[in-house]
């Protein structure tokens, strides 16, 4: 009984090996001596022990961060960008036998596309178009991958990094805009006032009374804004004009 134990252990290791528990988020891809041999899972798989051999492949999203770039735009302004690309395993096959390692090549063709994409737009665009930039991104990094069996779901730019002294010639540029809406509003207020005085004195030229109205409620002003430190001496309204005749 004794001589049997030795082939038992190792039959026992050979069946422990050749099981395999896949989760639902797990395919593997199977080579039966050194071919392609399909892809099985979720659950309790079995392998034929020294000629089956299985890869795991996990179909989740990935968050992948693409680091910082040194990238010169149109306008031949640098700038560091970096962002995050969500992609996923549609194809476990081709994931695992089109491509070395699938991770490493869409983190290099990530980096690539978005030195090459943000190149061709200027500053500004940059800075007020990121949605038009990241789907255009997310359709060029999607077809770059569906050979490998990946599907990129979004790209988005996460940080863009101006020169500090960009940074201060933008903010003199806002500082410039917002005194130019500041002068424009008061030359406008300006304009609108002058307008409502000259109607107001042409219905003043033409009404007698309204004239002496408005003196008597400018002499009410002045007593009641004064009090005792002013001394108001009234006169007639026409008494200048006696006087010019």
């Amino acid at each position: 009984m004794m001589t049997y134990i030795p082939f038992i252990v190792v039959a026992l290791i050979l069946l422990m090996s050749s099981v395999k528990i896949l989760n639902e988020y797990e395919r593997g891809v199977v080579f039966r001596l050194g071919s392609f041999g399909g892809v099985r899972g979720p659950g309790l798989i079995l392998l034929i022990p020294g000629i089956e051999k299985m890869v795991k492949v996990d179909l989740r999203v990935v968050t992948m961060d693409v680091p910082s770039q040194d990238i010169i735009t149109k306008d031949n302004v640098t700038l560091k960008v970096n962002g995050v690309v969500y992609f996923s395993v549609k194809n476990p096959e081709k994931a695992i036998i089109h491509v070395e390692n699938f991770y490493h090549a869409t983190a290099q063709i990530a980096q690539t596309t978005l030195r090459s994409v943000i190149g061709q737009y200027e500053l500004d665009e940059i800075l007020s178009q990121r949605e038009d930039i990241n789907n255009k991104l997310q359709v060029i990094l999607d077809e770059l991958t569906e050979p490998w069996g990946i599907k990129v779901t979004n790209v988005e730019l996460k940080a863009i990094d101006l020169p500090e002294s960009m940074q201060r010639a933008m903010a003199k540029q806002a500082e410039a805009e917002r005194e130019k809406r500041a002068k424009i509003i008061s030359a406008d207020g300006e304009f609108q006032a002058a307008k409502k005085l000259a109607e107001a004195a042409a219905v003043l030229g033409t009404e007698k009374e309204a004239i002496t109205l408005r003196y008597l409620d400018t002499m009410r002003d002045i007593s009641t804004g004064a009090g005792k430190s002013a001394t108001f001496f009234p006169l007639p309204i026409g008494i200048f004009d006696k006087l010019m005749k």
